[in-house]
């Protein structure tokens, strides 16, 4: 499995924590400086069974300075996010984990990381 992380975040480093506890193999990826291409994106959102809009951080300084809030959330609009995930991945929530099985969770509770881990 590979867990997606911005190291400054605490929820990364609880989800760490855990995976390390359970013995848990995976990698890290830090998606600030080894940024997923908009491909990468489209295919971890399939994974998760998510739109982009569900994983965007709205509350982000750069989030409110695209205006992120007022776009449309449909279809026609999904690429518009995804482009914006790609060129501004803080604000691609975190973490998010790979598993296994080809699925993938947010991973901002112990209970998802666990979830993950029994994938």
């Amino acid at each position: 499995m590979e867990i997606w992380i911005n190291p400054a975040c605490s929820k990364c480093r609880g989800a760490l924590t855990l995976l390390d506890e359970e013995g848990a193999s995976y990698t890290v990826r830090r998606y600030l400086e080894d940024v997923p291409s908009e491909e990468e994106i489209r295919a971890v959102l399939g994974r998760l069974g998510l739109e982009p809009w569900d994983i965007t951080r709205a509350q982000e300084a750069e989030a409110k300075e695209l205006g992120v809030k007022e776009w449309a959330r449909d279809a026609g609009s999904r690429e518009r996010w995804v482009a914006a995930l790609a060129a501004h991945p803080k604000l691609i929530q975190r973490p998010i984990i790979t598993a296994d099985d080809g699925t993938a969770v947010v991973a901002r509770t112990d209970e998802a990381v666990r979830d993950a881990l029994s994938r």
